[in-house]
Order: structure tokens, then sequence, then C-alpha cells
């Protein structure tokens, strides 16, 4: 038995999410069957975190285990000829036994795209959010600003879902424009683990920042309070990507000119961010 590793990329608007369901088509789920077909038994499939129907990936990693005599590039040919439009496999290598996608993740990095003009979207509507009103941009920098760090984010969690504790850590939360694409902008985030909704709240909530809605110094109030109901409402999945996912704590998800200290030895503790 070999351990392989892969990295991917999906359109979430393909897909009901990353996790297997019944009779509903899902990323984990077309992958298994294509690996099962080229390996003639059943592959599970062990991904770094589930996103949610809608949500993209441009670096999603799994592991699968697997008897083959095949390497990483005879199997990532054989997969790209399987699976379905809207996702593809970029990497496949072999991997030590001990690697595990999620459990040996140590930080994530999301993006959310944002449309912000009086007319709607057309081409490209399901990969970004639409914001018709105004946005102050330098009111939701500040607000950004106050979740770098770590916090309680219970405020920003999905009702429902909850966690053992809800304490995470962001290295980095930025908003950037996105050259040659005029009135598009991302806010873009990395931390060692996110609850669920969390990135989808957090942009909902700095988008009412741009409108006015909450004032950006109210954002530590948001996070003390610990109850959903303070902070701002959840972004719809089509602007979110996986951007990447990093399995050590150098400084490869490092935002230009700023430091970064991420405390040692800390996992993901969480997924489904979107």
């Amino acid at each position: 038995m070999r351990r392989f590793r892969i990295v991917m990329e999906y359109d979430g608007s393909c897909f009901h999410g990353w996790q297997c369901q019944p009779k509903i088509k899902t990323v984990q789920g077309e992958l298994e069957k294509a690996l099962s077909l080229i390996a003639n038994m059943p592959v599970i499939v062990h991904g770094s975190g589930r996103t949610d129907a809608g949500v993209h990936a441009l670096a999603q990693v799994a592991h699968f285990d697997m008897h083959t005599r095949m390497n990483g590039s005879a199997i990532k040919k054989a997969l790209n000829c399987l699976l379905p439009e809207g996702l593809a496999i970029h990497h496949c290598m072999e991997a030590g036994p001990a690697f595990h996608a999620r459990f040996a993740a140590r930080a994530k990095t999301y993006r959310y795209r944002i449309l912000n003009r009086p007319l709607r979207p057309v081409l490209g509507r399901n990969y970004l959010w639409h914001v018709w009103q105004p946005l102050d941009r330098k009111a939701m920098d500040a607000a950004a600003a106050y979740l770098v760090g770590t916090h309680d984010f219970k405020s920003f969690e999905a009702a429902g879902s909850p966690r053992s504790h809800t304490v995470r850590t962001l290295y980095s939360v930025f908003f950037s424009d996105e050259p040659g694409i005029p009135d598009v902008f991302a806010f873009e985030v990395t931390g060692n683990g996110f609850l669920r909704y969390m990135v989808r709240n957090l942009a909902g909530t700095l988008i009412q920042v741009g409108r006015g809605k909450i004032k950006p110094e109210s954002l530590p109030e948001i996070l003390e309070g610990k109850k959903r109901e303070l902070a701002g409402v959840t972004a719809p999945p089509q602007g979110l990507f996986l951007k990447a996912v990093h399995y050590d704590l150098n400084n490869d998800f490092r935002q230009p000119a700023m430091e970064i200290k991420p405390p040692p030895g800390i996992g993901m503790g969480g997924e489904g961010a979107g």
C-alpha cells in the first residue's frame, strides 16, 4: 500500500461541496470514483478540509492509499482523463506514510472576491459577490486589522455547528485589488484554522463595515461578545476560494512587509470555512 498526495483545483458551482453524499455529485465522491476505477478496488480520499456547495478551490490538498505500480505522474494523467469538468489535478506525488492532508496542515489561505459597482455582473458571476452599494475601503482595512492575531471567533461561527473551542489565530488579513479587472477586489485571510462559514461571515461583516452599517472600532466588541448575531451577514459561497494549504510554518504565506510569528505546534483545529 502506497500513500499519494494530490493538489487539485475545482469549480464549486459544479459540485454539492467536498464531502461524499449519497446520489449527489461531490468533489470527494468524484475523486473516489475515478481512483477506484484506476485501482480496481475501493479507494478512500482524505481532504485537508471540507468546502461547501458553491465554494471553489485553487489548491485543495488530499491524500489516499492505493495498491499500484503506477507513479504519481501516471495517476495524475489517469485521473484527469476520468474526472468531470470542473475538477482537475495539478500534482500527484508519493507521500510518506505519516502524511495526512488534514492533520498535517498548519495553515490555510482563503480569498474572497467582490465586485463593487452598480451594474450586476454577467460573465464571471459564479466567482464573486456583487455588492452594488458604494464601499468605504479605508474603513474595511481598519476593521480587518482588528482580526489579526489569536482571538475567540465564536461570533463568526455558523449557528448549529459548535466546536470544542472557537479560538483561532489569523496570521494575515487584508484587501487587495485584482490587477486588470475593474471594480473587483478581494479579501484574503490566512490562519491556523477556521470555523464553519467563518471566512464568509468575516467577509460579510467587513462589507457591512464598508457600507457604514458597522463601525471598524466595533470589531473588538464583536469578538469579545461571542454571539453570532453581533457580526454581519454571511457572504454568499460563490466568491470564496481555498487558495492554499500550508504544511509548515515558514513564511510562504506571509503578507509583504508584515511580520508573522505563529505559535509553535498549532494544527488546523477546524474546517469548513466556506
